[in-house]
């Protein structure tokens, strides 16, 4: 099996290869940072122009981790869309998907720091949820226990070896990877993410394989 299947806060969860996570019980499929309209973004604000298929690419394969689980519910982890204009600027192709993958389920999108409000493609906008005492929201409060969040697009990977993006995973708190085709990735060496978690924590590689490793063994230079 390429998944990986971990218990955090008495809830059986499991972390997808593709950077998805999957709450079989609820039939509960949890995404973060799609980051839709990027390379428009960067080009509407003079930067390097990035070729204009990220949308698409991401939105298929959203669409194939839908069509893999099944979801009754879709939680967007914040940042789905670059920014608001991003937003108000989505093709009528990606409305159109977006509008067929909503159909006959819940649909959550949690506001980010990129995209902090509504937007009018269909859906709940929320600022967090709270499920089962976990809570799902975009940045992750250190004084919170039992949390699922996103925002820092973590990757890692042990030492001598390529970094992934990654899921990080302690007793606590759960931080998704970035699921957008250009959203790059934050080393889980990087001060502003290695103090996160706890030291005995895991970080589950995405790829063909989920694969958990020590966090501790990604810290090593």
């Amino acid at each position: 099996m390429s998944d990986f299947a971990f218990t955090f806060c008495d809830a059986d969860l499991v972390a997808r290869p593709d950077g998805t996570l999957w709450w079989p019980r609820k039939r509960l499929l949890c995404v973060s940072d799609l980051h839709l309209g990027k390379s428009e973004r960067i080009a509407r604000r003079g930067g390097t122009l990035l070729p204009p298929y990220e949308t698409r690419e991401t939105l298929w394969r959203l669409e194939a981790a839908i069509a893999a689980t099944d979801p009754a519910c879709v939680v967007c982890l914040g940042d789905s869309f670059d920014d608001l204009t991003a937003a108000d600027n989505v093709s009528d192709d990606a409305r159109k998907t977006l509008t067929r993958l909503q159909a006959g389920r819940d649909w959550i999108w949690i506001e980010g720091n990129h995209d902090a409000g509504p937007v009018d493609i269909g859906g709940t906008h929320r600022g967090e949820v709270v499920l089962d005492r976990i809570t799902f929201r975009h940045i992750t409060d250190q004084a919170t226990r039992g949390e699922i969040s996103g925002h820092y697009h973590p990757k890692a990977g042990p030492t001598g070896l390529p970094q992934r993006a990654c899921f990080l995973l302690d007793k606590v708190k759960l931080i998704l990877p970035a699921f957008g085709a250009y959203t790059g990735g934050l080393s889980v060496r990087d001060p502003d993410l290695s103090g996160l978690m706890e030291s005995a924590g895991v970080a589950i590689l995405t790829g063909k394989k989920a694969v958990a490793v020590p966090i501790s063994a990604c810290l090593k230079r």
